[in-house]
C-alpha cells in the first residue's frame, strides 16, 4: 500500500525505490516513399534522434521509432512509370531512407513499414472494428483530389483552384468509399484541447486547427479509395483499400505492439501513450486532429504531444525537385561530415518559425561555431596543457575571482539546457552549450596562459586555469553528445576522461587529474568557402544534364509449357487504322484473321502514323479478354518490341504467310 501511494504523489521516487526507468516514447513522421528524402525531410530525423538521444542521457528507458508510409495512388503510379511492382519500388526506397537516416546518426530503436504484415494486419482489424462500432460508414465522394498530399478537398478549401496544402493542381474525383464520423468527436477534441494545453507544440499551430479547421465544422473522412489498388485491402470489401492517412497514423501504436482484439504486446503496454510526435507543419492537421480522433473513436489514450517544427527552406522557398534547390543530407555529409551537418539543421530551425540552409550558410556557420568557437577551445586547451605539463591536467586550486563566473556558467549550463530540450526549443539547447565555449574561450582571453606560463610563481595557477578549462570542456562536451556524438568521443578520447554522467553536470571540480594526448586531432578544419562552392557547383551543374535512363523492369516468374500453351498468337492483317480522338497514343486498328474481322486498340501513335500499317501483317495475342480503351473495345493484343530507347516495333512474321496462320 505504501508503495502505491508513493507511485501516485511521487512518481520520480517510486521509480528510484523500484529500480525502474520512466519511459520515454518518441516518433518521427514516416517517410513517405516516393523517393529519395531531401535534407528538409531529413531534418525531422535528426531532430527526433536528438531528443531521443538527450533523454537517453537523462536516464530515460527510450524507444525511439521511425520508418515509411509505403501505400497511396502516388506510390502506384511512380512504381508504373518505373516498370516496377510497387512492392518492389516502395523496397528500393525504404532501403534508401534507411540508409540516409544511418548515414546522418539516427539511432532508432524501430524502423517500421506500413507494408509490415504485422501492421496491415492491424489496420484491417481497426478499420473493421470502427465500422462494427458506427463511426465508419459506406457512400460516395466527389470532390477535388490532390495525388501528392494523397488528400482530398471541397471547392471552398482550394486556393486559386489548387491544393491549398503543396499548391500543386488538383484533379475531380468521384468514387465509391468509406468515411469516418468525424464531427462526431469534434467537441471532445476541443475540451481535450482546452485542458491539455501543452497537446500541440508550439501553440501556434494549435490556434490555426481551432480556427481553420473546428470551429468552421469538421466534415466526415474519405477513409478508403476504390479507383487504385495499391494499399490495405479493406478485408470485408475488397473493392476498397484504406485510405492512407488511416493506414499510417495507426503505425504509432501497431509498432509498439497494440492489438485491435485487446491482445496487446508488452512494448504497447509499456511504452504508449507516446510522449511526442515530431512532425512537419505540413501534416499537423492529420496529427492533432485526425489521429487523437481515431484514438478517442478506439478508446485509447492520445499521444502527451504533437511537435509541429517548421521547414528548413533554401533561398526562401520550400525545396523542390521541380526548382532545381534541393539539397540532400548525403551530399552534405560527404563534404562536411555527418556531426557538422546535424549541427547546422538542429542550430539553423527555431521552434516556432522556418529555418534557412544554402552551401554557403553552411560553410560560414562550421567555420564560426565548430572551427573557431568549440574545435579552436579544445585545441588551444590540449596544446597549453602539453606545453606546459606535459599534458598532465590537475587543479592546484590556485583560484582567483575570474574563475567564479567560468564555473557559474558551465555548473548552469545543464539546467538550461534541459530547459530548452523539455521545450523542444533544440537550436536554443545548443546556444546554451555553446555560450559556455564562448564563456571558456574569453576566459583564456582574460587568464593569459601564456603570461602565467613566464613566471614560476605562477605555475600552479596556470595549472589550475588549465583545469579549469578542461574541466569546462568536459562538461560542454558531455551535454554536447547526444547532439554530436562522435565529435565529443573524439574529445573525451583525447582528454582521456569519459561521458560526464548527467546528474554530475550541476557540479564543478569532479575531474581528478588527466593526461591528454599529446597528438590532438583537428575536429573541424576552416573550410575554404570559394573552393568548396567551386566543387558544388559543378556538381549540381552535371546533375541537371538531361540523362536517358532506362527504368529498371520487374523480372517476370518462370512459367512452364502448360502456361505458355495457353496464349494464342495468330498472323492479323491490317485493313484499316485510324487515331483514337481522345488520346494521344492510340490508334485504332481493324485486323484481319482469315474469315474472321476484330478491332484493336493499341498504344503505338507515337511509333506509326496509320497510314504506316495499313496492309500490314503483324502478331497478335486473339485469346485476351476484350478490354474498353477510350469507349472503344479492343478484341486482342499486338505484340511490339521496345528498344533502349523506348522506340516500339510491331511484330512482323519474316516471310509471307496467309492472315489467321497460327505461330507456334
Amino acid at each position: 500500500m505504501m508503495k502505491l501511494c508513493v507511485k501516485i504523489y511521487d512518481k520520480k521516487k517510486y521509480l528510484e525505490i523500484n529500480k525502474l526507468k520512466e519511459k520515454y516514447y518518441i516518433t518521427t513522421a514516416i517517410a513517405y516513399t516516393s523517393g529519395k528524402p531531401h535534407i528538409g525531410n531529413t531534418y525531422e530525423a535528426i531532430l527526433a534522434d536528438s531528443m531521443a538521444r538527450f533523454k537517453r542521457y537523462q536516464g530515460y528507458d527510450v524507444f525511439f521509432q521511425t520508418g515509411t508510409d509505403e501505400h497511396g495512388q502516388k506510390i502506384e503510379e511512380k512504381a508504373s512509370v518505373a516498370g516496377v511492382s510497387p512492392k518492389v519500388f516502395v523496397d528500393g526506397v525504404a532501403d534508401e531512407i534507411k540508409r540516409i537516416w544511418n548515414l546522418v546518426g539516427v539511432s532508432y530503436d524501430k524502423f517500421i513499414r506500413t507494408t509490415d504484415e504485422y501492421h496491415e494486419k492491424q489496420v484491417q482489424k481497426i478499420f473493421k472494428k470502427l465500422y462494427e462500432k458506427g463511426d465508419i460508414y459506406k457512400g460516395s465522394y466527389e470532390g477535388w483530389y490532390c495525388t501528392p498530399c494523397e488528400s482530398f478537398w471541397t471547392e471552398s478549401q482550394l486556393v486559386d483552384g489548387k491544393c491549398p496544402d503543396c499548391g500543386r493542381p488538383v484533379v475531380k474525383s468521384q468514387e465509391e468509399a468509406y468515411f469516418f464520423k468525424m464531427s462526431k468527436y469534434a467537441d471532445r477534441l476541443m475540451e481535450y484541447y482546452n485542458e491539455h494545453p501543452e497537446f500541440i507544440t508550439p501553440v501556434s499551430r494549435k490556434n490555426e486547427m481551432v480556427n481553420n479547421f473546428l470551429k468552421p465544422g469538421l466534415q466526415d473522412l474519405c477513409v478508403s479509395r476504390s479507383t487504385f489498388k495499391w494499399g490495405i485491402p479493406v478485408d470485408f470489401d475488397n473493392k476498397h483499400v484504406v485510405y492512407v492517412w488511416l493506414d499510417a497514423l495507426t503505425n504509432y501504436i501497431t509498432g509498439v505492439g497494440y492489438d485491435a482484439d485487446g491482445n496487446h504486446l508488452d512494448g504497447y503496454n509499456k511504452f504508449w501513450p507516446a510522449d511526442v510526435h515530431v512532425i512537419g507543419k505540413d501534416i499537423i492537421r492529420f496529427h492533432t486532429i485526425y489521429w487523437p480522433i481515431f484514438l478517442m473513436a478506439l478508446d485509447i489514450p492520445l499521444p502527451k504531444r504533437v511537435y509541429g517544427h517548421g521547414w528548413l527552406l533554401q533561398d526562401g522557398g520550400k525545396m523542390s525537385k521541380s526548382k532545381g534547390n534541393v539539397m540532400y543530407a548525403d551530399d552534405l555529409v560527404d563534404y562536411f561530415g555527418k556531426d557538422a551537418v546535424r549541427y547546422y539543421v538542429l542550430n539553423a530551425m527555431p521552434q516556432d518559425n522556418d529555418g534557412l540552409i544554402s552551401w554557403e550558410s553552411v560553410i560560414d556557420t562550421i567555420n564560426s561555431d565548430l572551427a573557431n568557437i568549440f574545435g579552436n577551445l579544445v585545441s588551444r586547451t590540449i596544446a597549453m596543457s602539453n606545453k606546459y605539463f606535459g599534458g598532465l591536467v590537475k587543479d592546484a586550486n590556485v583560484n582567483e575571482p575570474v574563475d567564479a563566473e567560468l564555473k557559474e556558467v558551465a555548473t548552469s549550463a545543464v539546467k538550461k539546457v534541459t530547459a530548452k530540450m523539455d521545450e523542444f526549443r533544440i537550436s536554443d539547447a545548443l546556444s546554451e552549450v555553446f555560450t559556455l565555449f564562448r564563456r571558456a574561450n574569453k576566459y583564456i582571453d582574460e587568464t593569459m596562459p601564456w603570461v602565467l606560463a613566464k613566471d614560476e610563481s605562477k605555475k600552479d595557477r596556470l595549472a589550475t586555469v588549465l583545469y579549469n578549462l578542461t574541466e569546462s570542456i568536459v562538461i560542454g562536451a558531455s551535454l554536447l553528445y547526444p547532439f554530436l556524438s562522435d565529435t565529443c568521443k573524439k574529445v573525451f578520447a583525447m582528454l582521456n576522461v569519459e561521458l560526464r554522467g548527467y546528474d554530475q553536470l550541476g557540479e564543478f571540480g569532479k575531474l581528478t587529474q588527466t593526461t591528454v594526448t599529446a597528438s590532438p586531432e583537428i575536429l573541424f578544419a576552416r573550410l575554404d568557402g570559394a573552393k568548396i562552392m567551386e566543387s558544388v557547383n559543378a556538381m549540381i551543374a552535371s546533375r541537371s544534364k538531361p540523362e536517358i535512363t532506362q527504368p529498371k523492369k520487374e523480372e517476370k516468374p518462370m512459367i512452364d509449357i502448360e502456361d505458355f500453351a495457353k496464349v494464342e498468337l495468330k498472323v492479323a492483317k491490317v485493313i484499316a487504322c485510324e487515331k483514337v480522338e481522345k488520346s494521344k497514343k492510340l490508334l485504332k486498328l481493324t485486323v484481319k484473321l482469315g474469315e474472321e474481322t476484330r478491332t484493336v486498340v493499341s498504344g503505338i501513335a507515337n511509333a506509326y502514323t496509320p497510314e504506316e500499317l495499313i496492309g500490314k501483317k503483324i502478331t497478335m495475342v486473339t485469346n485476351l479478354k476484350p478490354a474498353k480503351l477510350c469507349g472503344i473495345v479492343s478484341e486482342g493484343m499486338i505484340l511490339c518490341a521496345e528498344g533502349e530507347d523506348g522506340t516500339l516495333s510491331v511484330l512482323s512474321p519474316a516471310r509471307d504467310v496467309e492472315d489467321g496462320s497460327s505461330i507456334s
